[in-house]
């Protein structure tokens, strides 16, 4: 959904370079490498009743993000995941969204910036969810994307980089355009890969299906939604997947962290039924997200 406040002119706080300072505060050069040369990785998390879900998993990731593009964050693990928990208190939110990134500065412009400073911010806002909720639970309606995803020889795609997601935008902004929810993308072989910012699911028989995540991200919500459907004993079956398989598959969800658990009707010709087991790990998601008690005290 989109924001109608502007994320420079904001009121608050956030954490940036080691210490939180004024929201309008946070500024950075316009010749920062990260923006010119895409040497930036980041997360997004989200904050329910005070706890920032599965927190420790996406701090991870950043790291191990960052080491992927040859950058050394110059904070501990236990530092930035802090850092996100003061700066959601600085803004008085229990609810909402965790934005951690980290990026080259502006000490050097080329494409090669050895000696450029490793800065690393934190924002948190409220955020309801990415979809409209009206829509959301009758299901999304998706276009097929022009753009696939690239080969793992080609670009970092172990690593949650900025870069990677130029073609999402174009591929989100296409399906906007036509009056679509979000797009799918196939990967550079032309298998079923994932949305814009989100992996898939489909159902058959009472049994998950979703692409083998080895040139795109193996998301954190992903493997969360795969442990609660081995909960309940429903088989889970990672694979290549063919665009006209989706043809016999009968429901269909994509998983996120902005998108949590958001049902499918469409993607181009396939229709989808968004039925009961789809329901049950909304569910199942939104009970795991609320299931441990607040860290952040207001």
């Amino acid at each position: 959904m989109a924001d109608t406040i502007p994320f420079d002119d904001r009121d608050g706080s956030l954490w940036y370079d080691g210490r939180l300072v004024p929201w309008r505060d946070a500024k950075t050069h316009i010749l920062t490498h990260g923006l010119h040369y895409a040497s930036s990785v980041f997360e997004g998390e989200r904050i329910y009743g005070g706890r920032i879900y599965k927190h420790e998993e996406h701090i991870q990731r950043l790291f191990e993000s960052a080491q992927i593009l040859g950058m050394q964050v110059p904070y501990t693990q236990q530092q930035i995941f802090d850092a996100c928990y003061a700066a959601a208190k600085a803004q008085d939110i229990v609810d909402g969204y965790v934005r951690p990134v980290v990026f080259r500065g502006s000490e050097m412009m080329a494409v090669s910036a050895q000696h450029s400073k490793i800065h690393v911010g934190v924002a948190v806002w409220t955020w309801g969810s990415y979809f409209d909720p009206a829509t959301k639970m009758k299901g999304i309606r998706m276009m097929v994307s022009d753009w696939r995803r690239p080969a793992p020889d080609t670009a970092p795609t172990k690593a949650k980089a900025a870069g990677l997601y130029m073609i999402c935008t174009l591929s989100k902004h296409a399906a906007e355009a036509k009056g679509f929810a979000d797009a799918l993308m196939f990967d550079y072989r032309g298998y079923v890969a994932e949305a814009t910012g989100a992996n898939i699911f489909f159902i058959k028989d009472g049994t998950l299906f979703t692409p083998t995540p080895d040139c795109f991200l193996d998301g954190i919500t992903r493997r969360a939604v795969m442990a609660l459907a081995k909960v309940r004993q429903v088989p889970v079956i990672e694979r290549h997947i063919e665009p006209k398989e989706m043809e016999g598959f009968e429901e269909c969800f994509i998983v996120g962290t902005a998108a949590e658990v958001t049902p499918v009707s469409q993607i181009g010709p396939y229709n989808f039924q968004p039925g009961a087991l789809t329901q049950t790990l909304m569910h199942d998601y939104m009970d795991d997200v609320h299931r441990e008690k607040s860290v952040v005290r207001l």
